[in-house]
């Protein structure tokens, strides 16, 4: 026969389990809503971002947004750090996938393919909005400095001479040159103009870095 106490214990699991339940659901919506977001950043930029549209794109309702964030300047902060995240974890990946002396040309090459330069929602944001970036508030522009800093850092540590100062000088240039030419290949409207600039940049980083 059971007892007073087990039927107690029970009612505390099952409150437990219920409340677990409702947490993970909500932050499977809360990963759903940031990972929404940092597409549309980088497909529609900051200011074409609408808190309707993500919520939509969600499959959740406009009202739930605030149950989630405090502002529409909150989740941008987490969208840009999400959209860093992802582009960084594709670089490393990348360098990863390749033996150590061939890692920065095959990174570069990457970065200037053809298919970053048409993926626009889902490749670097540094190049989809770098230059939306000082109209933004200071904690986006912090958000998104973090993961640029990243980008560097991964960079300087494929060059030969890793750990000298000269290697960190040599990774601001060789980012800047790629966000730059791709930022350029992407605004232009003449596609063998575009095709011709990423050709040059990555045949002049080559022989940078050779």
């Amino acid at each position: 026969m059971l007892h007073a106490g087990f039927d107690y214990d029970m009612m505390v699991i099952m409150r437990k389990s219920s409340t677990n339940i409702r947490t993970s659901a909500k932050e499977a919506s809360h990963e759903r809503i940031v990972d929404v977001a940092a597409r549309a950043i980088r497909r529609s930029g900051y200011d074409g971002t609408g808190v309707a549209d993500i919520m939509k794109e969600a499959g959740l309702t406009h009202g739930a947004f605030y149950a989630h964030f405090a502002s529409r300047e909150a989740m941008l902060v987490e969208a840009a750090e999400r959209a860093g995240a992802q582009a960084n974890a594709v670089a490393a990946s990348v360098v990863a996938a390749v033996p150590p002396e061939q890692s920065l040309q095959a990174l570069m090459r990457v970065y200037l393919s053809k298919e970053h330069l048409e993926g626009i929602e889902t490749g670097c944001p540094i190049s989809a909005l770098g230059s939306e970036m000082p109209r933004q508030s200071p904690e986006v522009r912090r958000a998104a400095t973090r993961r640029i800093k990243e980008m560097i850092d991964l960079v300087a540590r494929q060059m030969p001479d890793w750990g000298q100062p000269i290697a960190h000088e040599r990774a601001l240039v060789t980012v800047a040159t790629m966000v730059g030419t791709l930022m350029l290949a992407r605004a232009v409207d003449d596609a063998a103009l575009s095709d011709a600039l990423c050709s040059a940049t990555l045949k002049s980083l080559d022989h940078a870095e050779a």
